[in-house]
């Protein structure tokens, strides 16, 4: 989602009751609350197609799909994001009725005006959480995806799907995306089917 510079300090308790009540959904990092606003129909388009996707290909495994109405804490005392996709697969999750503290995939679809902090301040606030496995970060204005994993030795491994002319003859279904943590692949054609980029 895209953050409004509407900000207000407060603690992560205060931000916690406050928000609950609230019809604007607001973000919670270094003391401040972000209040959060629509993207484009790119943006919700991409969003919806890997949301959808994945509840299909997930279904019956334990896991469960989230769009961007769920609440991702870092901590107690915070942060507190809203990502466009996140998958858990943690029994804890399940039994909570706000919040995700064990995601292990999280999905960012790209503005330009939150892509910066998207890969900087809140990748680096994602990469405390130990259950976090996997982060897609989705361009919504070409066809681009960056995946970042976890490997073994607890580092964040960057590949890459580089952004390709928009050749209508292109075969996006035969690009596909290794989503390891959950043993699924995704082609570059189901995360932009029927997107119109800018």
């Amino acid at each position: 989602m895209v953050a409004n510079f509407d900000r207000f300090l407060m603690s992560s308790a205060d931000y916690l009751a406050w928000e609950a009540e609230q019809s604007v959904r607001h973000e919670y990092f270094r003391g401040e609350a972000y209040a959060m606003v629509g993207g484009t129909l790119a943006h919700n388009a991409i969003a919806l197609n890997i949301a959808s996707w994945l509840r299909g290909q997930l279904r019956g495994t334990g896991c469960h799909v989230y769009m961007a109405d769920a609440k991702v804490q870092i901590s107690p005392t915070g942060p507190y994001f809203y990502p466009d996709g996140v998958v858990t697969c943690d029994q804890r999750d399940q039994q909570s009725k706000s919040l995700i503290s064990y995601p292990q995939l999280i999905i960012e679809v790209l503005s330009p005006s939150t892509a910066g902090f998207d890969r900087g301040d809140q990748f680096k606030a994602y990469r405390r959480l130990p259950s976090l496995q996997e982060y897609l970060l989705v361009d919504a204005t070409q066809v681009t995806v960056d995946r970042y994993a976890r490997n073994p030795l607890n580092q964040w491994v960057l590949t890459s799907y580089p952004a390709v002319d928009p050749d209508p003859e292109t075969d996006w279904g035969a690009i596909v995306i290794n989503l390891e943590s959950l043993h699924l692949t995704a082609s570059l054609g189901i995360i932009y089917e029927e997107v119109t980029l800018p």
